[in-house]
């Protein structure tokens, strides 16, 4: 059978259509191959969040389609994602050697369009219509015998869409409204994935805590479906005394994966600020499982701006949030995004932004500098902010950052930390790479024996980024 290759663009959303296209794929056969150059399918997975992204995919098709034309005439050539369900036949019409543009609610049928297309049975194909029930349907995933090694940790996606509306934001028009799995059914993939050597599962959607609340009964679980899951011995909320129809279906989902054995610990992101109600807070105290880790978008420390983001919240109220969460735990390790240089911003506005930062004292930040997305309402303001301007804030708010990271990592050293190895580190393969529960990497000596295991570690060294463990590992037999 062919090979295939996969790029992919953009955010853990994308990682994780990736893969489950990639399992799909193997599952008819194919091969995944280790490079474009040795493929005979290649297939970008694309982000259009930010202008950069787009360019940086068109970029690569054109060099490949260059490449290609000249040596390997018959290699498929395709676009999947949110780049792909924005502009649809437009990039074939850009690009004439791309042969497959597949939209975000049409990944599960990847498959069979390539083997189309191989086969001779179509020359072109564009598919960026809307299918009901799509948000079920990314569930395979590359383990044991398909993957490279056996996963530690692995993304399981709860739900599609947005309803946000954010002003910059063009995902609620490349992934339509907000879609939920049912419970049981995410709890079914949880379980398997544990059953092959997870420990560690983390919940992706595009506003994770918006899980269950628009879109149909699908959050829900209902009397039949409970019933069914209850007859196959997977009742996703008959552990927990704690559950009550009182919490937002999200809550409710993590009681019902937190029941799972064998699971050691739950991420999710990204989360809204909106979505961290009373319930939300209290699991991280009563649910040991929830890791003490918040990536929590806050997008500008200026009151003016964030309601011109629409963003439905306060700088107040999102400090307040954050003390609560400290308040359930001093330790909690607390991410977030920011955008600099939206429309409109003023030397004051991104001043309040600055001081949000030194006031919270983030662990890290993704600091992104505002980019028009066409459609968008943000596009059409007044007052866009000159290209120096918006390279200057983000330069001094980057450095900010990086400055109380780094002396929040310093802080670690000479400190016993839990971690969960993941794998061979990425920049030093001699060497281990595991997480603390508060979500900082920290790298180790040790062996193959220690990938998947909960390991108690004297941290010796900070860098900015990076924890780095005393070789003489607590608990390591």
């Amino acid at each position: 059978m062919p090979s295939v290759f996969i790029k992919t663009y953009g955010c853990q959303m994308n990682e994780r259509d990736s893969e489950a296209v990639a399992a799909q794929l193997v599952a008819k056969g194919y091969s995944l191959a280790p490079s474009e150059a040795l493929a005979d399918v290649v297939l970008l997975n694309t982000c259009s969040v930010r202008d950069n992204a787009e360019h940086k995919a068109v970029s690569k098709m054109e060099n490949l389609a260059g490449q290609f034309r000249k040596h390997r005439p018959g290699v498929i050539l395709g676009f999947l994602g949110c780049m792909a369900q924005s502009r649809g036949r437009e990039l074939i019409d850009q690009l004439p050697d791309v042969d497959l543009v597949v939209g975000t609610q049409k990944f599960h049928r990847v498959a069979d369009y390539v083997d189309d297309l191989l086969a001779g049975r179509r020359s072109k194909i564009v598919d960026i219509e809307e299918e009901h029930g799509s948000e079920a349907t990314i569930k395979e995933h590359l383990l044991n015998g398909t993957a490279k090694a056996k996963p530690v940790t692995s993304f399981v996606s709860i739900m599609q869409g947005c309803n946000q509306y954010c002003t910059f934001c063009i995902v609620p028009y490349t992934r339509g409204q907000e879609r939920s799995r049912t419970i049981p059914d995410i709890v079914a993939e949880c379980r398997e994935l544990v059953s092959r050597g997870v420990k560690e599962i983390t919940l992706l959607g595009q506003i994770v805590t918006s899980y269950g609340r628009r879109g149909g009964e699908s959050g829900k679980v209902g009397k039949r479906e409970s019933e069914q899951a209850s007859v196959a011995g997977q009742n996703p909320l008959s552990h927990s005394p704690a559950f009550s129809p009182a919490l937002t279906p999200f809550v409710q989902l993590l009681d019902a994966v937190h029941a799972i054995e064998g699971l050691e610990r739950i991420r999710f992101t990204s989360p809204h600020p909106k979505g961290y109600g009373q319930d939300l807070v209290a699991a991280y105290a009563r649910l040991p499982k929830l890791v003490e880790s918040a990536h929590l978008p806050v997008q500008s420390g200026s009151d003016r701006v964030l309601k011109l983001m629409h963003r439905g919240y306060t700088r107040a109220r999102f400090l307040e949030i954050i003390r609560q969460l400290r308040a359930v735990n001093p330790e909690m390790g607390i991410t977030t995004d920011i955008i600099v240089g939206f429309p409109g911003e003023t030397d004051d506005d991104f001043a309040e932004t600055l001081s949000l930062a030194r006031e919270v004292e983030f662990d890290n930040a993704f600091v992104f500098k505002y980019s028009p997305r066409r459609d968008t309402p943000a596009a059409a303001m007044p007052d866009q902010l000159p290209e120096e301007v918006i390279e200057a804030r983000h330069a001094q708010l980057l450095a900010l950052i990086n400055e109380i990271a780094e002396a929040k990592h310093k802080v670690c050293e000479g400190r016993v930390l839990q971690i969960l190895v993941e794998g061979p580190s990425r920049k030093n393969p001699a060497r281990l790479e595991g997480r603390t529960r508060a979500n900082k990497i920290v790298i180790i000596e040790g062996d193959a024996r220690h990938i998947g295991q909960l390991l108690d570690v004297r941290i010796v060294r900070a860098a900015p980024f990076t924890l780095y463990g005393d070789p003489a590992i607590l608990n390591l037999n």
